[in-house]
């Protein structure tokens, strides 16, 4: 009856059709058919049988919507158009189901167009999605091969020093591919387990520039401590971090408000809906699994089993990573406990109520750092560019997606309103999900986050976030109170030569011309949280 009632709403002339021929498949039509009374006279619209072929004749051919010598071409009409209808929602389905579009697609197709490209090394944290990714891309291509070193048959291929072109011949072969000057792709998958084919990137540059190569791995820093030949040069790099915003809304199927985000122009009766969207994406974070599960079923107690598979998944690799059984215990620890301790401030000696040493801890971080699994931020305390971390002071301690964060910490209740984020967790959650966005949003590898801190015995200030914007420093902070109580955002810009400060809370954008304590005036932009990921458009439309 649905079917019916939609597809008569939309094909009127194609229903007619299948009235008309197939009326034992359609019923509730039929039944639902009906033709006026004798003209002049008020009497009710009698009903016809559809099995009744008189009737039905008479009918289509008083509607003039098919003649009885059109029946055959209608049919065809019919099966063809409602074939493909079919076939198309159900592939829609089917893509919506597995994968979602990321941005990093459109990186990737840039890199492909470039005539002075090199071999590109994608890089992120297990989990973020780099093998599906470059499978999708890989469609834009005639022939893709696929290689995964985690398998010893594809790893073996780069153990014995064959000439390169008796190299790609294995390489063909192993793929099930014939060699042509057909547009391929190769994939190399999890290249940290064989150094020697790290170094055989700089051949594929050298002697076969016409192949599209693409190599992925989590802990590429890894085989520079083992003296390894790494190609400087002659590689490039993209990052892959878990999923922004903008990722997550087209995830959701919320095209319209992507679009309307992504060009600064929503409107404020829609920021309640955006900042409800954007909650549920600080709940859940970025992981790709995540998202996609969220997307399809919209039940956050599905989430529970995805996340516990990622963590234990982290934990276990930790063999891959350490050295030794001392740095594998206290990476452990890291993994169990350090989620506590998100946002914070930390010191290395005893991190945790454990008992490893200065040393020994920030071994296991500075490795999980390499890993991509979290970040130590060590705060700056200048006024102007370049951004200098002081490494003597402790680090902010920010973990790569703020979902696993909230998972670890216990926080799994659902959240509606728009103040939510400012209140939860004494907002650790907001500056941990405006971070993450801030990263997200920068595409090199060597990207890292900045805060601002003034230490004294009179008085200490700091500032959430600093960001590089055309040679100036603009501070960050993440609020939910007026502009009367960001004092260390205040005492910042004492200090500088511009007028630009950021705030992100809970309320609509709005513009305000503010007085520092020491009378300097500078424009505050409050900004909602959503628009954390594009603050880079934004500071452009403020010139």
């Amino acid at each position: 009856q649905v079917v019916a009632a939609v597809a008569a709403r939309w094909a009127p002339q194609s229903m007619a059709a299948l009235v008309y021929c197939w009326p034992w498949a359609l019923p509730m039509v039929g039944r639902s058919c009906t033709r006026p009374g004798r003209t002049g006279k008020k009497k009710k619209s009698r009903r016809f049988s559809i099995r009744n072929p008189s009737a039905r004749a008479d009918w289509l051919n008083n509607h003039s919507i098919i003649k009885d010598d059109d029946a055959n071409h209608y049919i065809n009409i019919v099966i063809t158009d409602w074939f493909y209808y079919i076939i198309y929602y159900i592939c829609v389905l089917i893509y919506h189901k597995i994968m979602f579009k990321r941005n990093i697609l459109r990186e990737l197709h840039k890199w492909s167009q470039r005539p002075d490209r090199k071999p590109l090394v994608l890089r992120g944290a297990r989990q973020v999605g780099k093998t599906t990714v470059v499978h999708e891309f890989a469609k834009n291509y005639e022939v893709f091969l696929n290689l995964n070193l985690e398998k010893e048959g594809d790893r073996n291929l780069f153990e014995v020093a064959y000439p390169l072109d008796d190299l790609m011949m294995a390489i063909y072969l192993v793929n099930k591919q014939v060699r042509s000057n057909k547009s391929t792709l190769l994939f190399i998958d999890e290249i940290q387990n064989s150094p020697k084919a790290v170094a055989m990137m700089r051949y594929f540059h050298e002697e076969i520039p016409d192949l599209h190569v693409i190599a992925a791995g989590s802990l590429l820093e890894s085989l520079i401590d083992r003296q390894i030949s790494f190609p400087v040069g002659r590689v490039e790099y993209l990052p892959l971090r878990p999923c922004s915003f903008t990722e997550f809304l087209g995830a959701m199927g919320e095209t319209e408000m992507l679009g309307m985000l992504e060009a600064i122009s929503l409107p404020e009766i829609l920021h309640d809906k955006m900042m409800r969207l954007f909650n549920l994406y600080s709940l859940i974070g970025g992981m790709p699994e995540v998202v996609a599960n969220f997307a399809e079923n919209r039940d956050m107690v599905l989430l529970q089993r995805v996340f516990e598979s990622l963590l234990l998944g982290y934990r276990d690799d930790v063999e891959k990573y350490a050295r030794n059984s001392t740095m594998q215990l206290s990476m452990r620890h890291i993994l169990h406990a350090g989620f506590a301790y998100s946002g914070q401030r930390i010191k290395f000696e005893r991190f945790a109520n454990s008992g490893y040493r200065s040393r020994e801890m920030g071994e296991a971080f500075r490795t999980l750092e390499k890993a991509m699994l979290l970040e130590l931020v060590y705060p700056s305390t200048g006024y102007s560019a370049p951004i200098l971390p002081d490494l003597k002071k402790s680090p902010r301690l920010l973990w790569f997606d703020t979902g696993l964060v909230n998972y670890c910490n216990g926080i799994q209740k659902e959240i509606s309103g728009p103040d939510y984020i400012s209140d939860q967790w004494r907002g650790t959650v907001a500056e941990h999900i405006v971070s993450q966005e801030l990263l997200a949003a920068d595409l090199k590898v060597s990207a890292k986050r900045s805060f601002w801190v003034r230490e004294s015995k009179n008085s200490n200030a700091e500032v959430d976030f600093l960001v590089l914007h055309k040679n100036l420093i603009i501070p960050v902070e993440v609020k939910s109170g007026d502009s009367a109580r960001l004092r260390s955002l205040h005492l910042f810009m004492d200090g500088v030569s511009h007028q630009t400060g950021i705030r992100f809370w809970a309320k609509p954008m709005q513009t305000d011309l503010v007085k520092t304590f020491e009378g300097k005036e500078f424009n505050l932009i409050s900004l909602p949280f959503y628009l954390a990921g594009l603050l880079d458009k934004v500071l452009a439309l403020h010139k």
